[in-house]
């Protein structure tokens, strides 16, 4: 009998490949990113880098991961952000989170807070605890944290012009719990270019705003070796309209100020590097998120490396926390939004993030109820401990179509950032509005396209009918504010009043001259002065701000 024979299979051509799809019709829909770049609709192996592009986890240029191991040694903190009414309040709603599985603090301040306005304010009415949690001077952060070890757990602070005053109020509140500030590890936002940029929360004009970060940087570098002294913010660039490309290009260039407005003070990169952290958006253009997350991760290295001359392999990782996107949550059938942040959430943690917050279904709404909360972190752990993306290091690594977008992210970041070399630099681009601007356009024309259904929004522009019921929301009550007053009131009537004044006298003094402004803003807050007092002290001597509109 004949032994058989097997017959080659017929090897696969792309000719072949390009003949049949054209003999098939496509969807009548533009194939594009959210961002707009135009997909294509089949990668192969010729869309890949250089494999030492790709390299490994762990390893320079890091774009499959800043660690070895990744989730395989320890998972991505689950960290949810939280924060409203009194420190009372906030201070429940931070136990409720740490007993339910939470493993760091994220702290949400209120508007007057992030504008450098105490409660009592004729601002502030209306809006105190309305946001966040409203902390007016050290006796509300000690009130925040009580009964949580500091130096065990880490605490995240979203605040950005008056950051330097919250993280004295937090270094002394630590003092008075028996925890000294190098034992305290965590994250101060304090990224003042992108206040600039997107967010509009400001206190000063921008270049001694600048020099008050360069000194809480310089500070907690010598004092605090633990803890994170910028988290350069992608986030609400996004938020506020910008492309994936953009919000990675914006981001990349403040934290590169950053660094070498350090290096321009004498500090050296190896000793301060480290410490910086990065905060992205996750936004629901699935492949997209993952490749501005590799991108960013490739660029830092280089940068850290061949720009600054970094030489401890510390210096190049690029670490960051995610949060799923605010603007992509929807009013209209609001439980449609567990969906959005679980896959928004997923890319992230495909991403290679460090620290996730998966927002709650009802925050279009109102402050997230307790219930929104638990399913918001629940995610999580679904995603941590059921899904097994989690199993293996960058599954997603060597995907044609994810590695040619990561280069596209790449190559676009740079364009970027060549635009804003030839303005000057990045705190003369923003001063230039060019920035603004530039994400301005970017709103513009995503709008464009959702109002005209060129671009679905699923309950909104389309599939519309639905379960629209009434979702619970969280309600601030009134009285919270009064409340708020009359403990701020109280602290001012029994504190020493000569050594607020004293306190304030030597800020303005160090303010209008030389030296760092880190010392007399801990004694300042020890002496329980506010953070208006605080505040309207600086303006005196370095004035107000005033935008120029894009528009």
């Amino acid at each position: 009998m004949a032994a058989h024979t097997k017959t080659p299979a017929p090897q696969p051509t792309l000719e072949g490949w390009q003949e049949a799809y054209d003999a098939t019709p496509e969807r009548d829909v533009s194939f594009t990113t959210l961002s707009g770049e135009p997909i294509r609709p089949l990668y192969t192996e010729a869309d890949l880098p250089p494999a030492d592009a790709i390299g490994l986890p762990g390893q320079y240029p890091f774009t499959r991961g800043v660690y070895p191991s990744m989730y395989r040694g320890r998972l991505f903190t689950m960290r949810q952000f939280a924060g409203f009414g009194t420190a009372e309040e906030t201070n429940e709603r931070f136990r409720y989170l740490l007993d339910h599985g939470q493993t760091g603090l994220s702290t949400a301040f209120d508007m007057p807070s992030l504008m450098g306005h105490d409660s009592d304010h004729p601002l502030s009415l209306g809006e105190v605890g309305r946001e966040g949690v409203a902390v007016d001077t050290v006796d509300d952060m000690q009130t925040l944290f009580q009964g949580i070890d500091l130096g065990d757990v880490t605490v995240s602070m979203t605040i950005n012009a008056p950051a330097a005053i919250m993280l004295a109020y937090y270094v002394v509140a630590a003092e008075r719990a028996g925890v000294p500030a190098d034992k305290l590890g965590g994250t101060i936002q304090a990224d003042i270019l992108k206040e600039y940029i997107a967010q509009k929360e400001w206190c000063f004009p921008i270049d001694p705003a600048m020099r008050l970060l360069g000194d809480m940087v310089e500070w907690s570098t010598e004092q605090m070796p633990r803890w994170n002294s910028v988290s350069i913010s992608g986030y609400h660039i996004r938020e506020a309209g910008a492309t994936a490309a953009q919000e990675l290009a914006f981001t990349l260039k403040d934290g590169l100020t950053y660094v070498e407005q350090a290096v321009e003070r004498g500090l050296d990169v190896d000793d301060f590097a480290p410490r910086l952290s990065f905060f992205f958006n996750a936004q629901i253009d699935f492949f997209e998120e993952i490749a501005k997350y590799r991108a960013a991760r490739r660029i830092w290295a280089r940068e850290l490396k061949e720009t600054f001359g970094a030489k401890n392999p510390k210096s190049w990782l690029m670490r960051f926390h995610t949060q799923t996107a605010g603007v992509s949550l929807t009013a209209q059938q609001p439980l449609n939004n567990i969906v959005r942040t679980a896959i928004e959430a997923l890319a992230g943690v495909l991403g290679g993030t460090q620290s996730l917050h998966t927002n709650s279904y009802d925050e279009a709404l109102a402050l997230p109820t307790e219930e929104a909360v638990r399913i918001a972190l629940r995610t999580q752990q679904i995603i941590a401990h059921e899904t097994g993306v989690t199993n293996t290091i960058d599954p997603l690594g060597g995907s044609y179509f994810v590695e040619a977008l990561t280069d596209k992210m790449e190559a676009q970041a740079y364009e970027y950032f060549a635009k804003i070399d030839e303005l000057g630099g990045m705190v003369q681009a923003v001063k230039q509005n060019y920035p603004q601007r530039e994400i301005a356009d970017a709103s513009y024309e995503l709008q464009g396209e959702i109002d005209h259904e060129r671009r679905i929004i699923v309950g909104v522009n389309r599939y519309t009918e639905g379960d629209d019921a009434q979702t619970p929301i969280l309600r601030i009550d009134p009285a919270l504010e009064r409340k708020q007053v009359a403990s701020l009131q109280g602290v001012r009537a029994r504190r020493d009043a000569a050594a607020v004044e004293a306190t304030l006298t030597e800020l303005k003094r160090v303010a209008a001259g030389g030296g760092n402004l880190m010392p007399p803003l801990i004694d300042a807050a020890r002496a329980f002065t506010s953070e208006g007092e605080i505040v309207h002290a600086l303006q005196e001597v370095w004035g107000d701000y005033r935008e120029t509109p894009v528009f």
